[in-house]
């Protein structure tokens, strides 16, 4: 007997985790339906085919015309439809179901789920498909805590296993302020993401470092560095949607953190320092991303420093700040966590990169040349170059969040390997044994091999 949602479909490359899917979006009778059709939108454009349910109710909010308009394909939304139901429609678009994600549930549409109604496009659709299902819940705030409404909710993760994503919290339709706000079209497409990608990094605990640090001259001024913080946040992005149980501490940044990810905010290297000392606890890798400011400012004044004070010339005074990285590669006993470091750099970005990876004692750089175009700081887009012990690989230039899911890879790969801590040479049995074939990293490739450092 089957019993829950299908596992039998391969995991998709997470950082195309939606190219290629198929994705019901079932639509119920709420004022946020109209928010389903953005939802439609970003699916479709993320490479998904998609295709719509709605119920009667849901129609006298947004007419079928709009969904079709946006995916290119008819709306279902009668069961005794003689065109739509002559090979039995909804039972043929519920078999080839990657996933099916109901945007707005509705109290009404999921007590009516809960207990297995399927009389109408919505119902008959969840009820057939052996998709997972996303549940986006939407309704009045009183709804929301009702009892019913939550036990009908258990119901259908304990029972059913669907996922739920929201409700968010705030302003809403009825004026009133409090949980049951539709998640927003960009989190249901993340949550989508997840449930269709490699859980590859399930059980792991990372801590990822992002953005700059801020060393305050006085309390207008400051020393800092160009880091937007954004490569670092697609990684705790990428992470998360693979599994990770994920720690992100964040210097000042514009970019928001991601959804689901336990975030501590920082402005200095001693507030990260100490930020990182308390999440690194139990971590299987630590990613510092950030860029810590080398040097801060000797003293910091009370008051606004007045330019006609201080001159046509004047000096600071700087003193150095812990090195982070190199700390964590001393006081790591054996090969546990993981360390990975960046390595921004405008010359000589291999052997700059290797010098980084033995004087911080750490597993891997992922070092890129900020003068490239398209590659530094502030852009949407990077190419990185992975130096560990054994080799060097290149990842071509891509988004962001690419970079990061090709980092990932290699991050997999080395949790996977047997690694002798750094100054140690590995164990004679397993250098003797031939070395089983690694893993291509997707889109990535060679450049040739560093020698091995012992």
């Amino acid at each position: 007997m089957l019993e829950g949602p299908r596992t039998d479909r391969a995991p998709r490359d997470p950082a195309f985790a939606l190219t290629g899917s198929h994705i019901v979006v079932c639509v119920a009778g709420g004022i946020a339906a109209y928010k389903a059709a953005e939802l439609v939108r970003m699916l479709d454009k993320a490479g998904a085919t998609v295709h719509v349910a709605m119920t009667a109710r849901a129609q006298k909010f947004v007419t079928p015309m709009t969904f079709q308009a946006l995916t290119r394909r008819p709306v279902f939304t009668d069961l005794f439809n003689l065109t739509e139901e002559a090979t039995i429609g909804h039972i043929q678009l519920a078999d080839r179901a990657d996933l099916v994600i109901v945007a707005p549930a509705t109290a009404n549409s999921i007590a009516r789920l809960a207990n297995g109604m399927a009389d109408d496009a919505v119902s008959a659709m969840v009820l057939a498909t052996r998709a997972p299902v996303l549940i986006a819940p939407s309704m009045n705030v009183n709804m929301w805590n009702h009892p019913l409404t939550r036990e009908n909710l258990a119901k259908l993760v304990s029972v059913a296993k669907y996922q739920v994503v929201g409700p968010g919290d705030g302003f809403l339709a009825c004026r009133w302020t409090g949980p049951g706000r539709l998640a927003e079209p960009a989190d249901i497409v993340e949550a989508a993401a997840t449930l269709l990608s490699t859980q590859d990094l399930a059980g792991k605990k990372l801590v990822v470092s992002a953005g700059p640090t801020y060393e305050a001259i006085d309390p207008v001024r400051f020393v800092g560095n160009r880091s937007s913080g954004k490569m670092g946040i697609a990684l705790a992005a990428a992470a998360k949607r693979r599994g990770a149980d994920v720690t992100l501490i964040l210097g000042p940044s514009a970019v928001p953190p991601p959804i689901g990810v336990t975030t501590n905010n920082v402005e200095t290297a001693a507030q990260l320092q100490w930020a990182l000392e308390n999440a690194s606890k139990g971590a299987d890798a630590i990613i510092m991303t950030a860029a810590v400011a080398d040097y801060r400012p000797a003293s910091e004044a009370k008051e606004k420093l007045k330019r006609g004070a201080l001159g046509q010339k004047t000096a600071i005074e700087l003193v150095a700040n812990p090195d982070v990285l190199a700390e964590l590669g001393r006081a790591r006993k054996g090969t546990t966590p993981l360390l990975v470091g960046f390595a921004a750099e405008t010359e000589d970005l291999i052997e700059n990169a290797r010098k980084k990876l033995e004087s911080k004692q750490v597993d891997l750089i992922v070092a890129n040349d900020v003068s490239e175009p398209n590659a530094g700081f502030a852009v949407d887009t990077n190419h990185v170059q992975l130096v560990d012990h054994d080799e060097v690989t290149d990842v071509p230039p891509a988004s962001k969040a690419e970079v990061a899911h090709r980092i990932l890879d290699k991050i997999v790969m080395m949790f996977g390997e047997e690694r002798a801590p750094r100054g140690k040479a590995k164990p004679k049995a397993v250098a003797a044994a031939k070395p089983a074939k690694p893993q291509k990293l997707l889109a990535a490739k060679s450049t040739g091999k560093a020698k091995k450092r012992r």
